[in-house]
């Protein structure tokens, strides 16, 4: 691709891109992509719930709705009113609390990278499509557009998780603001003006990860704020420039360490990607297979955790020496720390069999049990480093015996190791308990929607379930 953004004879690769965006209709997308969608739209929508327990996220939610505006949107949850960008960043922020939303954008033959695309386009679709009054295809067909964009993006961008970027601030924010456009009615032209804007705006480091600090969550919340900012400013009038992905100094060369625009439109329009993963646990997705291999240890071998004396995890050097291969320890935010810790994650795993947000917290961390687990767990990086997703897991016993479980397709992966429907809506149920914010019966009442969503005259009704009763 030449330095004026050509990609082929076609067009620029925001020609490509847009153009196709706005040419999607809802019939294109087949049963199976739509069944997905469903199921990311309930898994984030419990999870924008549960948010509301994390650490800070009351004060956050107060600051926020204490900036005033047009009552644009509600706070999914809380209930409150707020202008459109304000409560997508608030409900992204809520959504990536606890390390729970969707994750893993596809690519061709199957494929994934890290990304966390859902945690912002759909925060991004449910405000500005109830502002604008958007039915269930009008949102849905924005959203599998927008998200398409995404994560082709993010596929093609040859991100880097170790490379100190966060690239929930950035892949987020260019198919976000597509979202919005294509929800507001701004054309083509104008919605390219908008992705000029998004680009200028987009930014995240993965340092809060490292840290164990709160702000981990705002890379994706800005995202979703700036999306819609960039949209609204581009239907006032401002202007971006021409090639704002694949031209000079644009998306690829400014933000993608080894960009491959061709990767990026291969059967574009043909095939519609999204994020691939309904994460069973909540904790980041590299520490899943270990805690697969936990629960399995539990499941199939029957290993009683009292017996436990001893538990090494092997994995790839890569992922020992990055912040999940760390020491675990609790610091000033004990629930990302946790979140981010297969040394924690596999001991909580082998005490509650399972880890859910919940187990994040103070009290799961004091357990007795827990705390004995983490003194035996050690983490070697042992395996080939194309092991991306894989981990074995060794416990020795009292008695001298030892058991082992080899996981390489942790749970979750729509294509390699899916969850069911009815686990998916056994997740999103508890989420929405946890939260304490949502009574079952509105719960349920959600649930129903977003199973006929294309069939939905207003995206309120949706949004309203969200809405406690004072």
């Amino acid at each position: 691709m030449g330095g004026d953004g050509q990609l082929t004879a076609q067009g620029t690769l925001t020609d490509r891109l847009l153009h196709h965006a706005h040419r999607v209709r809802f019939e294109d997308f087949g049963a199976a992509v739509l069944e997905r969608a469903r199921h990311r739209m309930l898994d984030a929508l419990g999870n924008i719930a549960a948010g509301h327990r994390a650490q800070g996220m009351e004060q956050l939610v107060e600051t926020v709705v204490g900036w005033g505006g047009r009552q644009d949107a509600p706070v999914l949850g809380d209930g409150r009113r707020i202008p459109a960008h304000h409560a997508a960043m608030l409900n992204a922020a809520l959504m990536r609390s606890f390390d729970f939303e969707p994750v893993g954008a596809e690519g061709p033959g199957r494929r994934q990278v890290a990304a966390h695309i859902t945690g912002t386009t759909v925060p991004v679709a449910l405000a500005v499509g109830e502002r604008e009054r958007a039915d269930g295809r009008q949102l849905l067909t924005a959203l599998l557009a927008g998200e398409d964009i995404a994560a082709r993006l993010a596929f093609g961008s040859g991100f880097d998780v170790y490379s100190g970027q966060d690239n929930t601030g950035t892949v987020n924010g260019v198919g976000a603001t597509v979202v919005a456009c294509l929800l507001m009615g701004l054309d083509e032209t104008r919605t390219r003006h908008a992705v000029g804007i998004a680009v200028n705006q987009l930014a995240g480091t993965v340092a809060g990860i490292f840290d164990g600090a709160g702000v981990f969550k705002l890379p994706m919340a800005f995202a979703a704020r700036n999306a819609i900012t960039a949209a609204e400013m581009a239907a006032a009038g401002v202007t971006g420039p021409e090639d704002p992905l694949g031209g000079r100094f644009g998306f690829l060369q400014t933000y993608c360490a080894d960009p491959d625009p061709e990767v990026m439109v291969e059967r574009l329009g043909e095939e519609f990607y999204a994020d691939a993963v309904i994460k069973p646990w909540s904790c980041c997705r590299a520490a899943h297979p270990s805690l697969d291999a936990c629960v399995r240890l539990l499941e199939e071998d029957g290993v009683d955790p009292a017996r436990i004396e001893q538990v090494v995890v092997h994995v790839t050097p890569r992922t020992a020496g990055g912040f999940v291969g760390r020491p675990f320890d609790p610091g000033e935010c004990p629930e990302v720390s946790a979140a981010f810790s297969i040394q924690y994650t596999a001991a909580a795993a082998l005490v509650f069999g399972t880890v859910r947000p919940e187990h994040l917290g103070p009290q799961a961390m004091a357990d007795p049990r827990v705390q004995a687990l983490l003194d035996v767990t050690e983490i070697r990086g042992t395996l080939d480093d194309r092991e991306v997703l894989t981990a074995e897991v060794e416990v020795r016993l009292s008695d001298g015996s030892v058991r082992r479980q080899r996981v390489d397709a942790p749970r979750g992966d729509v294509h390699h190791a899916p969850l069911s429907e009815e686990q998916i809506l056994e997740k999103y149920r508890l989420n929405t308990a946890f939260s304490r914010r949502v009574t079952a019966a509105r719960a349920d009442r959600a649930a129903a929607t977003v199973a006929r969503l294309e069939d939905l005259e207003d995206v309120g009704a949706l949004t309203s379930c969200f809405v406690p009763e004072r």
